[in-house]
């Protein structure tokens, strides 16, 4: 028997381990996954996005909700008081490992930021962050209407310390309430020295604010 040299057949070569190319029918589910998964991933980050659209659209209302009363430039100046002051918050529950949510305004009712409950030695410096941080912006706003001689800065200054001191009246849902609560907590669980800290840092942020407010304070003179 001959040897054809056309019939591509090699002596020397070890067939035990030869896997021949086959046919093989369309893998429909494959090219499915790969149509349907950017659909998915992209519903996916449309959803994302739309909620953080939505977080932030309550910004805007309550821009034009309050430049119906103030104007367009006071109401910008106000919303981003109250978004520093939120901030603040969220800072803290942030660093607290407490799992903030982004702030949710409600216009001419201020807003608020969303967190896991902790505990009160975590809520009480929480809840006094907001006001730190928002009596801060009401001090810069102070400093440039200082600079400019702007009324309009002198405003939101006042309203900024104003508004921070009101959050911290000391009941209900306020800033102040969830402080109080936490220290009295405190101090009633053994915790005297955190609680003594709490105090000091709630009634010194509110001598400052009111100091603030004083500063910043212009007379009006009505005809």
């Amino acid at each position: 028997m001959t040897e054809n040299s056309d019939s591509g057949f090699d002596p020397d070569f070890d067939y035990r381990g030869y896997d021949p190319i086959q046919p093989r029918g369309t893998d429909w589910g494959a090219r499915l996954k790969k149509l349907v998964g950017p659909i998915v991933a992209g519903g996916i980050a449309l959803a994302k996005f739309s909620f953080i659209l939505v977080k932030f659209s309550t910004i805007f209302i309550a821009v034009a909700a309050y430049a119906l009363i103030w104007g367009w430039k006071f109401a910008i100046g106000l919303v981003l008081l109250i978004l520093i002051h939120e901030t603040g918050h969220y800072i803290e529950a942030q660093r607290e490992g407490l799992h903030p949510k982004l702030p949710v305004f409600i216009p001419f009712l201020g807003a608020y930021v969303q967190y896991t409950r902790g505990n009160p030695w975590q809520t009480a410096r929480v809840a006094i962050a907001g006001p730190i941080l928002g009596g801060a912006a009401a001090f810069v706003c102070y400093l440039i209407g200082k600079s400019q001689s702007s009324n309009l800065m002198y405003a939101l200054a006042y309203f900024g310390f104003f508004l921070n001191l009101f959050n911290l009246l000391p009941f209900g849902f306020f800033d102040g309430g969830a402080v109080w609560r936490s220290a009295a907590f405190l101090r009633r669980g053994g915790g005297s020295g955190k609680a003594l800290f709490i105090y000091a840092l709630y009634f010194g942020t509110a001598l400052v604010l009111v100091l603030g407010m004083w500063a910043s304070h212009v007379p009006q003179h009505r005809l």
